[in-house]
């Protein structure tokens, strides 16, 4: 909540064009495949909110500024799209060989239920959970990814490295976080949509509160190789 809080604070006064950076961010980096655009738009949008913190004016030229760490930014988002990959696409394929054999092709067509499908929709319903817990936990390994790329000039791999041992130093606080933006994209969800799209930028804004709370903002003349990062624990991120 603290971060929630901090995170709208910083946004406020902007803001609608921390919804139209976030929006622009979103829909230009899942244009490209396996989000080939993906990594420079959020490490732009993640630029322009840490330059927020630090009192920074930021814009649309600010969010572009995302394609200068194309390589490393690049390689972080395929590293994280692989696991996503292994958890997904194979549930996909028994849910799909699932059906057929349950439903027959035409049941599975036609949505014609037999009378024992019912006893199996608590199963799926399960299978389900622990999907969305399963992605939870690895999206929850890349938190702190592009913010590293963009504050600390850290390559793809090693920024991915000491994302997840941020994420498991600060374990408790960060499951907190990630869940509480979860809520609140789902609230927003049951408003025809509208409401997910009016949370994104605090989401974001919040994350990046957590980020600096375990990466303390440091000049450029400081910023060294990765081997001189060690990611902090907040008292109430831990």
């Amino acid at each position: 909540m603290e971060c929630i809080k901090a995170g709208f604070a910083s946004i406020k006064d902007d803001y609608w064009l921390f919804l139209g950076l976030s929006i622009v961010a979103i829909l230009i980096g899942s244009v490209g495949p396996m989000g080939i655009l993906l990594g420079p738009m959020m490490c732009g949008l993640h630029m322009c909110l840490l330059r927020r913190q630090r009192g920074e004016k930021v814009g649309f030229d600010v969010l572009f500024k995302g394609f200068d760490f194309f390589g490393p930014s690049l390689v972080a988002t395929l590293i994280q799209i692989v696991p996503m990959i292994i958890l997904i696409v194979p549930i996909y394929l028994v849910f799909i060989f699932f059906f057929i054999g349950l439903f027959g092709f035409a049941g599975a067509v036609s949505g014609e239920a037999p009378p024992e499908a019912g006893l199996i929709l608590p199963i799926v319903m399960i299978v389900v959970f622990l999907l969305v817990l399963a992605i939870m936990a690895v999206s929850m390994i890349f938190l702190f990814t592009y913010q590293l790329i963009v504050d600390r000039r850290l390559g793809g791999w090693d920024s991915v490295v000491l994302s997840a041992k941020a994420v498991m130093g600060n374990l408790g606080g960060v499951f907190g976080l990630v869940l509480l933006n979860m809520l609140m994209s789902f609230g927003g969800l049951l408003l025809c949509y509208v409401g997910a799209f009016l949370v994104m930028p605090i989401g974001f804004a919040a994350i990046d509160q957590a980020y600096r709370q375990i990466f303390p903002d440091l000049p450029m003349a400081q910023v060294q190789a990765p081997p001189q990062y060690s990611p902090q624990q907040h008292p109430w991120m831990g």
